[in-house]
């Protein structure tokens, strides 16, 4: 199974239309949304390695901060109306 995933790692690392720095901001994004801490300790260095500078990487995490607190807020919003409550107007 591992070689399955590496295999198919490798192809979205392939040359396309997102740099390279572009798609380690996303993988930052990504591994803080599934608690992958080994896989942002390796995306937040290889992101510094193809230029992204501090600044961009601090914003690819507030929005996936931004992401996860919707995702929180939609979920409430669910259970208040499955509660019929409404402290959340």
């Amino acid at each position: 199974m591992r070689k399955i995933y590496f295999k198919f790692y490798q192809e979205t690392y392939k040359s396309s239309p997102i740099d390279r720095k572009q798609k380690e901001l996303i993988a930052i994004a990504a591994s803080l949304g599934f608690n992958c801490e080994g896989c942002l300790d390796g995306h937040l260095r290889k992101a510094l390695k193809y230029g992204a500078t501090r600044e961009e990487i601090s914003e690819a995490i507030s929005i996936a901060m931004g992401v996860a607190a919707a995702s929180v807020v939609d979920q409430t919003d669910h259970a208040a109306e499955r509660l019929q409550l409404k402290h959340f107007d």
